[in-house]
């Protein structure tokens, strides 16, 4: 059954126009509520970031829980990973996030988690989509839902991120900047840092609604590049909206993604730690498998998507995996992408080693790598596209074994991405832009 609401991460949109109506998202809790809640008076939680239309999103899913006979808890502007965490520590059926993470204000999105702090199976969602093709029936006045607002959220996740770093350390001595991204950490992160002993220099951590990942966060770096040359930091880190992404920019000013913070995440912990292997994505770059495997430890790939670089993970027990994106799983202390515990492992690494981000991140070479997205009005079968095929095969024979060619649709924006990657620079950006091309005339 394909998917007709759900991307690789929840729903999402432009608010104002479908899905992303009160309407909808109404219908949706509804759903939800029948698929997850199971009988009696389940419980759910439901957090956001800091967007403004995650007040009208809140009420129009609180109405559709309690339709469905569903208590609530609302824990106001919280991480995601927050969520994935405080749903397993009130033991509640389910926990729902609305963010549209790294996308600009005007979108939101609701994605879900189940009561172990997963993301959705495929399956589950086929089957809340199923209800949205039913009549919306609420139960009887007396067994309607009620909700709750928690208050002390903030103070408990970060507890937990700092129960994630070794208690024999201390940042006492470093100077960090910490990117908020005007988003849903703007109230945790600093205080992690700062707990943990670090001196902390915050910058976007003043949301408004509508300045959210704005010329911020792990989506633009710029300005945090900017802050830790000016007070010489030790290191910086760019959390996303949603806080499940973690971009860091080392003393240099130099970015550091997801890719490297894994390899530098492996290097410390070590073969033995990590034998059952380590997850990436396709995207992820071909220096970090090789990496990985110059370390002794096995390398797999999974779908792009955190909850598919989960289930690769679960499959082969693997405690690291993530994309180069930022969404970093760190399967011994969180179920999903965390930007502030990942963050935290990295400074680990530095202190156990007494390097620095710029020295440990030399384990890993970087392939060259071009990305292009092209947007589309329209969904394109890739497969089926002769043009576009043709464009790959011709691609992928010039590179031979130096290099390979990806293709995908986003699951949260209209783009197709295309992706070359290879030894040489020029070669890769010359053979993108000509697939791109053809998408382009195909779309």
């Amino acid at each position: 059954m394909a998917r007709k609401y759900f991307g690789t991460d929840g729903v999402r949109g432009t608010i104002g126009q479908a899905p992303m109506t009160p309407d909808f998202v109404l219908k949706l809790g509804w759903a939800a509520g029948k698929v997850l809640a199971g009988d009696g008076h389940p419980l759910v939680l439901i957090g956001k970031d800091p967007r403004i239309s995650g007040y009208m999103l809140e009420s129009a899913l609180q109405a559709g829980l309690a339709a469905a006979g569903v208590n609530v808890r609302l824990l106001g502007p919280m991480p995601t990973p927050a969520i994935a965490y405080l749903t397993r520590a009130f033991r509640a059926a389910a926990g729902i996030v609305i963010s549209a993470s790294h996308n600009p204000y005007h979108d939101n999105g609701v994605k879900f988690f189940s009561a172990d702090g997963m993301k959705l199976p495929d399956d589950v969602e086929e089957e809340i989509e199923a209800y949205l093709d039913k009549p919306l029936v609420t139960v009887a006045s007396n067994d309607l839902g009620k909700a709750v607002r928690i208050n002390d959220a903030a103070g408990r996740y970060i507890e937990f991120c700092k129960r994630a770093f070794p208690t024999e350390l201390s940042l006492k001595g470093l100077r960090v900047v910490v990117d908020c991204a005007n988003g849903a950490t703007y109230h945790v992160a600093p205080d992690v840092f700062r707990e943990l002993g670090a001196e902390v220099i915050t910058i976007a951590n003043e949301p408004n609604g509508f300045n959210i990942n704005d010329h911020c966060g792990a989506t633009d770096t710029a300005i945090l590049r900017e802050t830790v040359l000016k007070y010489r930091a030790d290191l910086g880190l760019a959390l996303d909206g949603d806080g499940d992404r973690l971009i860091m920019v080392d003393h240099l000013g130099e970015i550091v993604d997801g890719d490297e913070a894994l390899a530098v995440m492996a290097q410390e912990r070590g073969r033995d730690y990590l034998q059952a292997g380590v997850v990436g994505t396709q995207m992820s770059n071909l220096g970090l498998e090789k990496a990985i495997n110059r370390l002794g430890i096995p390398f797999y790939r999974a779908k792009v998507g955190d909850r598919y670089v989960m289930e690769l993970m679960l499959k082969y027990q693997c405690v690291l995996g993530g994309e180069s994106s930022g969404h970093v799983i760190v399967r011994d202390h969180i179920s999903t992408g965390d930007g502030i515990v990942a963050g935290l492992q990295v400074l680990r690494a530095m202190l156990y080693s007494g390097k620095s981000l710029h020295d440990l991140k030399k384990i890993m070479r970087k392939y060259p790598q071009k990305l292009v997205n092209v947007p589309i009005k329209q969904r394109i079968n890739l497969d089926e596209s002769t043009p576009i095929q043709d464009a790959v095969k011709q691609a992928e024979t010039e590179l031979g074994e130096r290099g390979r060619v990806l293709l995908r649709a986003s699951g949260t924006e209209p783009l197709i991405r295309v992706m070359v990657e290879g030894e040489d620079g020029a070669e890769t950006k010359r053979l993108a832009e000509a697939i791109a091309d053809v998408v382009r005339n195909a779309a």
